[in-house]
Protein backbone atom coordinates (compact mmCIF):
# COMPACT_ATOMS: atom_id res chain seq x y z
CA UNK A 1 0.00 0.00 0.00
CA UNK A 2 2.72 2.44 0.47
CA UNK A 3 4.28 1.79 -2.40
CA UNK A 4 1.42 2.07 -4.26
CA UNK A 5 1.03 5.63 -2.56
CA UNK A 6 3.84 6.74 -3.56
CA UNK A 7 3.67 5.63 -7.29
CA UNK A 8 0.25 7.40 -7.12
CA UNK A 9 2.16 10.55 -5.64
CA UNK A 10 4.75 10.80 -8.70
CA UNK A 11 2.85 9.27 -11.60
CA UNK A 12 -0.58 11.04 -11.10
CA UNK A 13 -0.20 14.05 -8.36
CA UNK A 14 3.17 15.14 -9.56
CA UNK A 15 3.75 13.97 -13.00
CA UNK A 16 6.22 16.68 -13.70
CA UNK A 17 8.43 15.04 -10.48
CA UNK A 18 8.11 11.85 -11.91
CA UNK A 19 9.49 13.67 -15.33
CA UNK A 20 12.64 15.48 -13.64
CA UNK A 21 12.96 12.01 -11.63
CA UNK A 22 13.57 9.95 -14.60
CA UNK A 23 15.60 12.90 -16.93
CA UNK A 24 18.21 13.02 -14.50
CA UNK A 25 18.65 9.71 -14.22
CA UNK A 26 19.14 9.78 -18.06
CA UNK A 27 21.34 12.82 -17.90
CA UNK A 28 23.94 11.17 -14.92
CA UNK A 29 24.28 7.94 -16.85
CA UNK A 30 25.13 9.19 -20.20
CA UNK A 31 27.80 12.04 -18.38
CA UNK A 32 28.89 9.01 -15.97
CA UNK A 33 29.10 6.66 -19.23
CA UNK A 34 31.37 9.36 -21.13
CA UNK A 35 33.63 10.12 -17.80
CA UNK A 36 33.96 6.27 -17.50
CA UNK A 37 35.15 6.09 -21.36
CA UNK A 38 38.32 8.64 -20.73
CA UNK A 39 36.33 11.07 -22.82
CA UNK A 40 35.33 13.66 -20.01
CA UNK A 41 38.86 16.48 -20.32
CA UNK A 42 40.76 18.87 -18.23
CA UNK A 43 38.53 22.05 -19.22
CA UNK A 44 36.50 22.20 -17.77
CA UNK A 45 36.07 18.87 -15.23
CA UNK A 46 39.05 18.89 -13.87
CA UNK A 47 39.76 22.57 -12.90
CA UNK A 48 36.45 22.71 -11.46
CA UNK A 49 36.71 19.15 -9.89
CA UNK A 50 40.30 19.79 -8.40
CA UNK A 51 38.55 23.34 -6.84
CA UNK A 52 35.86 21.71 -5.27
CA UNK A 53 38.19 19.13 -3.77
CA UNK A 54 40.59 21.00 -2.54
CA UNK A 55 37.93 24.17 -0.74
CA UNK A 56 36.32 20.74 0.92
CA UNK A 57 39.93 19.93 2.58
CA UNK A 58 40.35 23.20 3.68
CA UNK A 59 43.27 23.85 1.38
CA UNK A 60 42.99 27.33 -0.92
CA UNK A 61 41.50 26.20 -4.61
CA UNK A 62 44.60 27.22 -6.29
CA UNK A 63 44.02 26.03 -10.07
CA UNK A 64 46.89 24.26 -11.10
CA UNK A 65 45.47 24.26 -14.75
CA UNK A 66 44.74 28.25 -14.60
CA UNK A 67 47.87 28.90 -12.21
CA UNK A 68 45.47 30.88 -10.32
CA UNK A 69 43.38 31.11 -7.46
CA UNK A 70 39.34 29.70 -8.60
CA UNK A 71 38.04 32.99 -7.50
CA UNK A 72 40.33 34.70 -10.24
CA UNK A 73 38.63 32.80 -13.20
CA UNK A 74 35.10 33.90 -12.67
CA UNK A 75 34.85 34.99 -9.15
CA UNK A 76 32.43 31.91 -8.86
CA UNK A 77 31.44 31.54 -5.24
CA UNK A 78 29.49 28.96 -6.25
CA UNK A 79 32.31 26.42 -5.61
CA UNK A 80 31.83 26.90 -1.85
CA UNK A 81 28.42 25.53 -1.07
CA UNK A 82 29.07 22.73 -3.57
CA UNK A 83 32.44 21.63 -2.05
CA UNK A 84 29.71 20.36 1.17
CA UNK A 85 28.77 17.06 -1.06
CA UNK A 86 32.77 16.64 -1.13
CA UNK A 87 32.65 16.41 2.34
CA UNK A 88 30.68 13.52 2.58
CA UNK A 89 32.65 11.88 -0.35
CA UNK A 90 34.95 13.55 -2.57
CA UNK A 91 33.80 11.94 -5.99
CA UNK A 92 33.79 13.88 -9.49
CA UNK A 93 30.39 12.41 -9.42
CA UNK A 94 28.44 14.77 -6.94
CA UNK A 95 29.38 17.78 -9.92
CA UNK A 96 27.41 15.29 -12.66
CA UNK A 97 24.77 14.32 -10.63
CA UNK A 98 24.65 17.92 -9.76
CA UNK A 99 24.65 18.93 -13.22
CA UNK A 100 22.28 16.76 -14.15
CA UNK A 101 19.60 17.15 -11.76
CA UNK A 102 19.40 20.81 -12.12
CA UNK A 103 19.34 20.79 -15.49
CA UNK A 104 16.24 18.62 -15.39
CA UNK A 105 15.08 20.62 -12.47
CA UNK A 106 14.73 23.78 -14.45
CA UNK A 107 11.45 22.11 -16.04
CA UNK A 108 9.74 22.49 -12.84
CA UNK A 109 9.28 26.54 -12.95
CA UNK A 110 8.77 25.86 -16.95
CA UNK A 111 5.55 23.85 -15.03
CA UNK A 112 5.17 26.72 -12.73
CA UNK A 113 5.65 30.07 -15.34
CA UNK A 114 2.94 27.71 -17.95
CA UNK A 115 0.32 27.42 -14.91
CA UNK A 116 1.17 30.91 -14.24
CA UNK A 117 0.00 32.03 -17.66
CA UNK A 118 -3.22 30.02 -17.69
CA UNK A 119 -2.19 26.90 -19.46
CA UNK A 120 -3.69 23.42 -18.57
CA UNK A 121 -1.47 20.80 -16.58
CA UNK A 122 -1.32 18.70 -19.84
CA UNK A 123 0.06 21.89 -21.79
CA UNK A 124 2.58 22.66 -18.77
CA UNK A 125 3.76 19.58 -18.44
CA UNK A 126 4.64 19.43 -22.42
CA UNK A 127 6.17 22.66 -22.08
CA UNK A 128 8.19 21.11 -19.35
CA UNK A 129 8.93 18.49 -21.86
CA UNK A 130 10.14 21.10 -24.85
CA UNK A 131 12.71 22.45 -22.02
CA UNK A 132 14.19 18.84 -21.38
CA UNK A 133 14.63 18.19 -25.27
CA UNK A 134 15.87 21.40 -25.62
CA UNK A 135 19.28 19.59 -27.42
CA UNK A 136 21.65 22.39 -25.48
CA UNK A 137 20.25 20.70 -22.44
CA UNK A 138 21.33 17.34 -23.62
CA UNK A 139 24.51 18.50 -25.12
CA UNK A 140 25.69 20.68 -21.93
CA UNK A 141 25.60 17.81 -19.64
CA UNK A 142 27.79 15.52 -21.77
CA UNK A 143 30.57 18.56 -21.85
CA UNK A 144 31.93 18.37 -18.54
CA UNK A 145 30.53 20.44 -15.83
CA UNK A 146 29.84 24.10 -15.81
CA UNK A 147 28.33 26.29 -13.19
CA UNK A 148 26.59 28.40 -15.48
CA UNK A 149 23.74 25.09 -15.82
CA UNK A 150 22.88 26.17 -12.11
CA UNK A 151 22.00 29.69 -13.66
CA UNK A 152 20.00 28.10 -15.86
CA UNK A 153 17.46 27.01 -12.97
CA UNK A 154 18.69 30.11 -10.86
CA UNK A 155 17.16 32.70 -13.69
CA UNK A 156 13.81 30.30 -14.31
CA UNK A 157 13.12 30.73 -10.62
CA UNK A 158 14.05 34.13 -10.42
CA UNK A 159 11.65 35.03 -13.32
CA UNK A 160 8.88 32.82 -11.73
CA UNK A 161 9.05 34.63 -8.36
CA UNK A 162 9.20 38.22 -10.12
CA UNK A 163 5.64 36.92 -11.41
CA UNK A 164 4.80 35.31 -8.18
CA UNK A 165 6.00 38.46 -6.51
CA UNK A 166 7.77 36.52 -4.01
CA UNK A 167 10.37 38.81 -3.19
CA UNK A 168 12.55 35.75 -0.73
CA UNK A 169 12.67 33.81 -3.82
CA UNK A 170 13.47 36.55 -6.02
CA UNK A 171 16.54 37.50 -4.02
CA UNK A 172 17.77 33.99 -3.47
CA UNK A 173 17.65 33.04 -7.11
CA UNK A 174 19.55 35.86 -8.43
CA UNK A 175 22.12 35.77 -5.84
CA UNK A 176 22.43 32.16 -6.41
CA UNK A 177 22.51 32.94 -10.66
CA UNK A 178 25.54 36.06 -10.11
CA UNK A 179 27.73 33.23 -7.97
CA UNK A 180 27.83 31.03 -10.82
CA UNK A 181 29.62 33.61 -12.98
CA UNK A 182 30.56 37.22 -12.65
CA UNK A 183 29.25 37.75 -16.51
CA UNK A 184 25.81 36.76 -15.26
CA UNK A 185 25.66 40.08 -13.94
CA UNK A 186 24.77 41.09 -16.46
CA UNK A 187 22.08 39.00 -17.59
CA UNK A 188 20.56 40.27 -14.00
CA UNK A 189 20.83 43.67 -15.31
CA UNK A 190 19.08 43.10 -18.71
CA UNK A 191 16.47 41.03 -16.86
CA UNK A 192 15.85 43.76 -14.84
CA UNK A 193 15.56 46.29 -17.01
CA UNK A 194 13.11 43.80 -18.44
CA UNK A 195 11.04 43.67 -15.44
CA UNK A 196 10.84 47.70 -14.72
CA UNK A 197 9.74 48.45 -17.95
CA UNK A 198 7.78 46.27 -19.69
CA UNK A 199 6.49 44.06 -16.38
CA UNK A 200 6.17 47.14 -14.81
CA UNK A 201 7.59 45.49 -11.86
CA UNK A 202 9.54 48.50 -10.17
CA UNK A 203 10.84 47.13 -6.50
CA UNK A 204 12.19 43.99 -8.07
CA UNK A 205 13.53 45.72 -11.50
CA UNK A 206 15.48 47.92 -9.10
CA UNK A 207 16.97 44.94 -6.75
CA UNK A 208 17.80 43.14 -10.37
CA UNK A 209 19.66 46.61 -11.59
CA UNK A 210 20.97 47.39 -8.37
CA UNK A 211 22.45 43.86 -7.16
CA UNK A 212 23.84 43.24 -10.73
CA UNK A 213 25.78 46.38 -11.36
CA UNK A 214 26.76 46.50 -7.71
CA UNK A 215 27.99 42.75 -8.28
CA UNK A 216 29.64 43.35 -11.47
CA UNK A 217 31.73 46.04 -10.35
CA UNK A 218 32.83 44.21 -7.34
CA UNK A 219 33.71 40.84 -8.90
CA UNK A 220 35.48 42.21 -12.04
CA UNK A 221 37.58 45.09 -10.38
CA UNK A 222 38.10 43.72 -6.67
CA UNK A 223 37.51 39.65 -6.44
CA UNK A 224 39.12 38.61 -9.76
CA UNK A 225 42.01 41.34 -10.03
CA UNK A 226 43.15 40.41 -6.39
CA UNK A 227 42.94 36.51 -6.75
CA UNK A 228 44.45 36.31 -10.64
CA UNK A 229 46.94 38.17 -9.87
CA UNK A 230 47.67 39.41 -13.01
CA UNK A 231 46.29 41.39 -15.73
CA UNK A 232 46.84 38.39 -18.07
CA UNK A 233 44.15 36.50 -16.44
CA UNK A 234 41.92 39.20 -16.42
CA UNK A 235 42.23 39.86 -19.69
CA UNK A 236 42.11 36.65 -21.44
CA UNK A 237 38.61 36.28 -22.61
CA UNK A 238 39.53 39.70 -24.56
CA UNK A 239 41.18 38.01 -27.39
CA UNK A 240 37.52 36.37 -29.02
CA UNK A 241 37.22 40.13 -29.40
CA UNK A 242 40.50 41.87 -30.47
CA UNK A 243 39.43 42.81 -33.88
CA UNK A 244 36.92 45.18 -31.94
CA UNK A 245 39.57 46.52 -29.67
CA UNK A 246 42.18 45.20 -26.95
CA UNK A 247 41.08 46.46 -23.79
CA UNK A 248 37.47 46.93 -22.64
CA UNK A 249 38.11 50.85 -22.99
CA UNK A 250 39.42 50.35 -26.82
CA UNK A 251 36.46 48.42 -27.50
CA UNK A 252 33.63 50.52 -26.38
CA UNK A 253 35.86 53.83 -27.89
CA UNK A 254 35.42 51.38 -31.16
CA UNK A 255 31.91 50.51 -30.78
CA UNK A 256 31.24 54.10 -30.52
CA UNK A 257 33.64 55.66 -33.19
CA UNK A 258 33.95 52.67 -35.74
CA UNK A 259 29.99 51.55 -35.80
CA UNK A 260 31.14 49.41 -39.10
CA UNK A 261 33.03 47.11 -36.89
CA UNK A 262 30.27 46.48 -35.29
CA UNK A 263 27.99 45.20 -38.43
CA UNK A 264 31.26 42.97 -39.44
CA UNK A 265 30.69 41.06 -36.20
CA UNK A 266 27.61 41.04 -36.46
CA UNK A 267 26.43 39.94 -39.67
CA UNK A 268 27.70 37.45 -41.19
CA UNK A 269 27.28 33.43 -42.08
CA UNK A 270 28.80 31.82 -38.51
CA UNK A 271 26.14 33.96 -36.77
CA UNK A 272 23.21 33.33 -38.73
CA UNK A 273 23.44 29.45 -38.76
CA UNK A 274 24.41 30.27 -34.96
CA UNK A 275 20.84 31.74 -34.57
CA UNK A 276 19.20 29.06 -36.50
CA UNK A 277 20.51 26.22 -34.29
CA UNK A 278 19.48 28.45 -31.68
CA UNK A 279 15.71 28.84 -32.65
CA UNK A 280 14.99 26.08 -34.96
CA UNK A 281 14.08 24.01 -31.93
CA UNK A 282 11.25 26.06 -30.40
CA UNK A 283 10.49 28.23 -33.73
CA UNK A 284 7.33 26.89 -33.52
CA UNK A 285 6.45 29.39 -30.14
CA UNK A 286 7.88 32.45 -31.33
CA UNK A 287 5.90 35.33 -31.76
CA UNK A 288 6.96 38.99 -32.58
CA UNK A 289 4.22 40.28 -29.92
CA UNK A 290 6.08 38.43 -27.36
CA UNK A 291 9.88 38.81 -27.87
CA UNK A 292 10.18 41.32 -24.55
CA UNK A 293 11.88 38.55 -22.60
CA UNK A 294 14.97 38.33 -24.61
CA UNK A 295 16.07 41.38 -23.37
CA UNK A 296 17.54 39.10 -20.38
CA UNK A 297 19.16 36.62 -23.27
CA UNK A 298 20.71 40.39 -24.91
CA UNK A 299 24.08 40.28 -22.68
CA UNK A 300 24.48 36.79 -23.91
CA UNK A 301 23.19 36.79 -27.52
CA UNK A 302 25.50 40.05 -28.20
CA UNK A 303 29.07 38.49 -26.83
CA UNK A 304 28.40 35.52 -28.68
CA UNK A 305 27.32 36.75 -31.43
CA UNK A 306 30.17 39.05 -31.67
CA UNK A 307 32.97 36.99 -30.25
CA UNK A 308 35.49 35.08 -33.07
CA UNK A 309 35.30 32.21 -31.09
CA UNK A 310 33.77 29.29 -32.38
CA UNK A 311 32.48 27.73 -28.97
CA UNK A 312 29.93 30.64 -28.42
CA UNK A 313 28.21 29.86 -31.47
CA UNK A 314 26.89 26.35 -31.22
CA UNK A 315 24.77 23.95 -28.76
CA UNK A 316 27.28 22.04 -27.90
CA UNK A 317 28.88 24.62 -25.24
CA UNK A 318 28.02 25.98 -22.09
CA UNK A 319 28.21 30.04 -23.84
CA UNK A 320 24.38 30.01 -24.77
CA UNK A 321 22.67 28.54 -21.66
CA UNK A 322 21.59 32.11 -20.14
CA UNK A 323 19.62 32.36 -23.15
CA UNK A 324 17.36 29.04 -22.21
CA UNK A 325 15.10 30.65 -19.66
CA UNK A 326 13.56 33.91 -21.92
CA UNK A 327 13.36 31.80 -24.80
CA UNK A 328 11.24 29.62 -23.02
CA UNK A 329 9.24 32.29 -21.05
CA UNK A 330 8.72 33.57 -24.88
CA UNK A 331 7.29 30.26 -26.05
CA UNK A 332 5.13 29.71 -23.02
CA UNK A 333 3.71 33.24 -23.19
CA UNK A 334 2.79 32.82 -27.11
CA UNK A 335 1.54 29.51 -26.38
CA UNK A 336 -0.37 31.09 -23.54
CA UNK A 337 -2.10 33.90 -26.41
CA UNK A 338 -2.50 30.81 -28.83
CA UNK A 339 -0.29 32.71 -31.09
CA UNK A 340 2.16 29.72 -31.44
CA UNK A 341 1.99 27.20 -34.80
CA UNK A 342 1.36 24.06 -32.90
CA UNK A 343 -1.43 24.34 -30.98
CA UNK A 344 -1.83 20.53 -30.21
CA UNK A 345 0.41 18.70 -27.53
CA UNK A 346 1.33 15.96 -30.29
CA UNK A 347 2.70 17.97 -32.84
CA UNK A 348 4.50 20.09 -30.35
CA UNK A 349 6.45 17.13 -29.14
CA UNK A 350 6.79 15.77 -32.70
CA UNK A 351 8.81 19.17 -33.43
CA UNK A 352 10.89 19.00 -30.21
CA UNK A 353 11.71 15.37 -30.65
CA UNK A 354 12.83 15.94 -34.15
CA UNK A 355 14.89 18.85 -33.20
CA UNK A 356 16.34 16.62 -30.26
CA UNK A 357 17.26 14.02 -33.02
CA UNK A 358 18.51 16.26 -35.06
CA UNK A 359 21.11 18.07 -32.84
CA UNK A 360 21.82 16.49 -29.52
CA UNK A 361 24.93 14.19 -29.22
CA UNK A 362 23.64 11.09 -28.38
CA UNK A 363 25.45 9.91 -31.33
CA UNK A 364 28.99 10.40 -30.09
CA UNK A 365 28.25 7.20 -27.30
CA UNK A 366 28.83 5.32 -30.64
CA UNK A 367 31.62 7.10 -32.38
CA UNK A 368 33.88 9.81 -30.90
CA UNK A 369 33.26 8.46 -27.42
CA UNK A 370 34.43 5.15 -28.60
CA UNK A 371 37.98 6.38 -30.15
CA UNK A 372 39.79 5.48 -27.24
CA UNK A 373 38.35 2.22 -25.86
CA UNK A 374 41.70 0.10 -27.06
CA UNK A 375 43.48 1.90 -24.31
CA UNK A 376 40.62 2.29 -21.61
CA UNK A 377 41.98 -0.86 -19.60
CA UNK A 378 45.41 0.37 -19.66
CA UNK A 379 44.22 3.87 -18.85
CA UNK A 380 42.71 2.30 -15.78
CA UNK A 381 45.10 -0.14 -14.86
CA UNK A 382 47.98 2.69 -14.81
CA UNK A 383 45.32 5.07 -12.57
CA UNK A 384 45.31 2.07 -10.17
CA UNK A 385 48.99 1.83 -9.22
CA UNK A 386 48.83 5.83 -8.42
CA UNK A 387 48.37 5.55 -4.49
CA UNK A 388 49.21 8.75 -3.35
CA UNK A 389 47.66 12.31 -3.72
CA UNK A 390 51.25 13.86 -5.09
CA UNK A 391 51.71 15.77 -8.30
CA UNK A 392 50.91 14.21 -11.52
CA UNK A 393 51.33 15.23 -15.19
CA UNK A 394 49.34 13.51 -17.37
CA UNK A 395 47.22 14.02 -20.86
CA UNK A 396 43.88 16.10 -21.17
CA UNK A 397 41.26 13.11 -20.83
CA UNK A 398 43.29 11.17 -17.72
CA UNK A 399 43.29 14.69 -16.06
CA UNK A 400 39.73 14.59 -14.39
CA UNK A 401 40.26 11.49 -12.62
CA UNK A 402 43.30 12.38 -10.93
CA UNK A 403 42.55 15.85 -10.20
CA UNK A 404 41.85 15.50 -6.69
CA UNK A 405 45.51 16.83 -5.51
CA UNK A 406 46.84 20.24 -5.22
CA UNK A 407 48.78 20.20 -8.45
CA UNK A 408 47.53 18.40 -11.86
CA UNK A 409 49.93 19.15 -15.27
CA UNK A 410 49.27 18.56 -18.55
CA UNK A 411 51.37 16.90 -21.30
CA UNK A 412 50.64 19.08 -23.91
CA UNK A 413 52.64 21.35 -25.92
CA UNK A 414 55.65 23.19 -23.59
CA UNK A 415 55.32 19.97 -21.60
CA UNK A 416 58.81 19.00 -22.27
CA UNK A 417 60.52 21.85 -20.83
CA UNK A 418 58.89 21.28 -17.48
CA UNK A 419 61.08 20.37 -14.61
CA UNK A 420 59.69 16.96 -14.19
CA UNK A 421 61.53 16.38 -10.77
CA UNK A 422 58.67 18.66 -9.66
CA UNK A 423 56.25 15.43 -10.28
CA UNK A 424 55.57 12.17 -8.40
CA UNK A 425 54.04 10.69 -10.75
CA UNK A 426 54.10 10.93 -14.76
CA UNK A 427 50.96 9.43 -16.76
CA UNK A 428 51.30 9.05 -20.38
CA UNK A 429 49.01 7.98 -23.17
CA UNK A 430 50.84 7.93 -26.65
CA UNK A 431 47.98 6.66 -28.34
CA UNK A 432 45.63 8.89 -27.37
CA UNK A 433 47.67 11.46 -26.60
CA UNK A 434 45.06 14.73 -25.75
CA UNK A 435 43.93 17.93 -26.24
CA UNK A 436 47.26 20.27 -27.86
CA UNK A 437 49.42 17.31 -27.76
CA UNK A 438 50.96 14.51 -30.32
CA UNK A 439 52.00 10.98 -30.05
CA UNK A 440 55.94 12.73 -30.76
CA UNK A 441 55.83 15.20 -27.61
CA UNK A 442 54.47 12.14 -26.11
CA UNK A 443 57.58 9.90 -27.06
CA UNK A 444 59.71 13.41 -26.42
CA UNK A 445 58.71 13.61 -22.48
CA UNK A 446 59.05 9.59 -22.11
CA UNK A 447 62.67 9.86 -23.32
CA UNK A 448 63.36 12.48 -20.74
CA UNK A 449 61.60 11.10 -17.95
CA UNK A 450 63.35 7.67 -18.93
CA UNK A 451 66.45 9.40 -18.47
CA UNK A 452 65.62 10.44 -15.07
CA UNK A 453 67.28 8.17 -12.60
CA UNK A 454 64.41 9.96 -10.07
CA UNK A 455 61.69 7.68 -11.87
CA UNK A 456 60.87 4.73 -12.83
CA UNK A 457 58.63 3.26 -15.09
CA UNK A 458 56.31 0.81 -13.03
CA UNK A 459 53.67 0.80 -15.65
CA UNK A 460 53.80 0.00 -19.51
CA UNK A 461 50.94 -1.31 -21.69
CA UNK A 462 49.11 -0.59 -24.89
CA UNK A 463 51.33 2.96 -25.10
CA UNK A 464 50.41 3.73 -21.55
CA UNK A 465 52.97 4.89 -19.62
CA UNK A 466 53.55 5.21 -15.62
CA UNK A 467 56.58 6.69 -14.43
CA UNK A 468 56.57 6.79 -10.67
CA UNK A 469 59.62 8.60 -8.56
CA UNK A 470 61.51 6.01 -6.68
CA UNK A 471 60.72 7.82 -2.95
CA UNK A 472 56.70 7.22 -3.77
CA UNK A 473 56.90 3.27 -4.73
Amino acid sequence: MYKKAIKLFFLESNPILFIIGISSVILFICSSLKHILFQSTAWDLAIFDQAVYLISQGKIPISSFLNIHILGDHAAFIFYPLSLFYKIHPSVYWLLLIQAFVLCFGALPVYYLSQYHGLTQSKSLTLSLVYLLYPLIFNINLFDFHPDVIAVDSILWSILAAFWNNLGLFIIAIIITLSCKSVLSLTILFMGLWLFFFQKKYKLGAISIVFSISWFVISTRLIIPIFSENTANINRHLERFNYLGNSFLEIAQNLIFKPWLLFQGLFNLPNLEYLLLLLIPIIWGLSWQYLAPLIGAFPTLAMNLLSQNGLQKDLLHQYSLPVIPFLMLVVIMTVAAKKSWFRQNKYIIIWSLIGFLALAKYGYFTSRYLESIDTWKANNEAISKIYRKGNVLTSTYIAPHLSQRSMVKLAEDGAESFDFNEFDYILLNQRHPGRESSPELIETIKNKVGQNSQFDLTYEKDDVYLFTRKNNQ
